[in-house]
């Protein structure tokens, strides 16, 4: 086990890496290898597993706990290691954070659990009661997209109070929330703020994010860092173009008409085309049908070349 400590605040580019997976469902070693090593030639600075990206919440638990293992082999200290571990029980997120800690990860990452409705003040309990419990610092996910649930900024000012708990990822695709959340924990000099939507990277940089948590990285890791660090460095025109040709990604994220999986399959379609991974999905959902690989080959095409031009 090598764990790699988290810098303070947590900044730069932390990739939510799909999870490769054979036809039958399993884990593709072999892909889950040659990802891992694309991403860190990159030059990122974390990798996040069992995301939204990574489908973790459609994982086994004996397939989550493997995943944990093999990257955090993988990485070997290399980079930190963010564990999701969102359930629907307070329990088993506790146990999955015990257990990415024995295998050498560096924080958990915990969103809303789904299916009940919960209040501000049942999330406050669920946030202190896994900062008490888990030997991993947190950081908060906010995904109300699909999780039914969105931290208002008191619950956010609150929990930034706790030393164990170091920071926010935002993927509600709102500014005005993201200032929000911003503000609320603006005592904390050492609390990150991450976004998830790649089209507001940008954006919440120059609002004084700490970083993104961007799918995109899996494909193309450089690109992502590159963009942050002009960004950090004050050269606004090359962020700015930089910020473009991450938009013409989203010309893959649309290729499906499947809202809720959309973005993760054209990823994996995108992965395959360059030869990383494969382009399964976890059940019940179906991969980007290869008829459609000329399209995903033109998205991967125009982006490679743009950035081949220097831009």
């Amino acid at each position: 086990m090598q764990t790699t400590s988290l810098p303070a605040p947590l900044s730069g580019i932390v990739p939510p890496m799909v999870t490769p997976l054979t036809a039958d469902g399993e884990l593709d070693v072999v892909g889950l290898q040659r990802l891992v090593e694309h991403i860190l030639q990159g030059g990122v600075h974390g990798l996040f597993v069992l995301g939204t990206t990574g489908e973790g919440p459609l994982l086994s638990g004996r397939l989550q706990r493997d995943l944990i293992d093999r990257v955090c082999d993988l990485v070997a200290g290399r980079a930190p290691v963010l564990v999701g571990v969102t359930d629907t029980s307070l329990a088993e997120s506790i146990l999955l954070a015990r257990h990415a800690h024995a295998a050498g990860a560096s924080a958990a990452v915990y969103a809303p659990p789904c299916y009940f409705p919960v209040s501000q003040v049942d999330l406050l309990r669920c946030i202190e009661q896994l900062a008490i419990q888990s030997p991993l610092p947190v950081v908060m996910y906010n995904m109300p997209a699909l999780t039914k649930a969105s931290f208002q900024a008191d619950t956010v000012r609150r929990m930034a109070s706790d030393p164990r708990v170091i920071g926010f990822k935002d993927s509600s695709g709102d500014l005005e929330q993201f200032e929000a959340m911003r503000d609320a924990s603006a005592s904390r000099p050492d609390w990150a703020m991450m976004t998830g939507p790649e089209l507001l990277l940008k954006q919440s940089l120059e609002m004084g994010g700490t970083g993104g948590v961007c799918g995109g990285a899996n494909l193309f890791p450089r690109l992502f860092v590159d963009l942050y660090k002009a960004v950090v460095e004050g050269n606004h025109e090359q962020a700015e173009e930089l910020q473009l040709v991450v938009e013409r990604l989203d010309a893959l994220y649309r290729l499906s008409a499947d809202g809720g999986t959309g973005c993760i399959q054209g990823l994996k379609a995108g992965l395959e085309e360059i030869s990383i991974c494969g382009r399964t999905m976890a059940a019940p959902h179906a991969a980007l049908p290869t008829s459609r690989q000329a399209e995903v080959q033109a998205v991967i095409s125009d982006v490679s070349e743009a950035m081949a031009a220097g831009v």
